[in-house]
């Protein structure tokens, strides 16, 4: 059974780092797309940033320059560096890993981020 588990979010005050990891179980991990979404209270989950498998990165506008998504394949890891955090950062963030070739889309649990003002 494939399992997505994000670590690493908590408290923190505006302008701090946090860094979100999520280890994914599916064999051949370097051929899924590995993205990072978030879903802020009463709003719809968004994308925050996305990185293929061959290492195209995407970022929402709201995030460039602040978040920084990377990959360790050898550790079927896909992490989310966020700096500069603001309080509208505050969000449930999903792993989430994407095989295109044979249609299979997995989804983490969640891990909540909140940042203070």
């Amino acid at each position: 059974q494939v399992q997505l588990v994000e670590s690493g979010g908590g408290l923190v005050q505006a302008g701090g780092s946090l860094r979100l990891s999520c280890v994914a179980s599916v064999s051949m991990f370097s051929l899924y797309a590995m993205g990072w979404f978030r879903q802020a209270p009463g709003k719809q989950r968004e994308l925050v940033a996305d990185m293929t498998s061959g290492g195209i990165i995407n970022y929402a506008d709201s995030v460039k320059g602040r978040f920084t998504i990377s990959r360790e394949n050898a550790k079927n890891t896909v992490y989310l560096q966020m700096n500069s955090l603001k309080p509208e950062d505050t969000a449930v963030y999903y792993c989430n890993a994407e095989n295109f070739i044979l249609k299979q889309s997995y989804w983490g649990q969640g891990t909540r981020v909140t940042v203070s003002s």
